[in-house]
């Protein structure tokens, strides 16, 4: 017998929380299969919030760190470790790094362009 407390039933609240525990693990998987690039080796690589220097610098990952990569889009040209590009990779929402930087074992596109 379902005990009701007003609008939903105990049976209707206990399957929305299994609902939502199994959403919210289905997303942490995902998030850990994402793909990570490492940084090249005794890089301390500076995050910008648009694909340039010219944009203001938000962080500074540390030796060693390795990088989501959203999305793509071109900026200013950087010569880094490894080699010249003006390929700007979206880390987070507003976060960019240069590509210069980044080991993706591409010189092009990875990921799908920016919007």
């Amino acid at each position: 017998m379902a005990v009701e407390d007003g609008t939903n039933t105990v049976e209707g609240i206990a399957a929305e929380a299994a609902e939502a525990t199994e959403t919210l693990a289905a997303a942490e998987s995902t998030e850990a299969l994402a793909v990570r690039y490492p940084v090249a080796p005794g890089i301390r690589l500076k995050v910008r919030s648009g694909p340039g220097t010219q944009y203001q610098l938000i962080k500074v990952l540390p030796l060693g760190s390795r990088v989501p990569i959203n999305c793509q889009k071109p900026g200013e040209w950087i010569t880094g470790t490894y080699g010249t590009t003006n390929l700007w990779d979206n880390i987070a929402n507003g976060q960019y790094v240069s590509d210069a930087y980044v080991n993706t074992g591409s010189d092009g596109y990875v990921a799908p362009r920016c919007a």
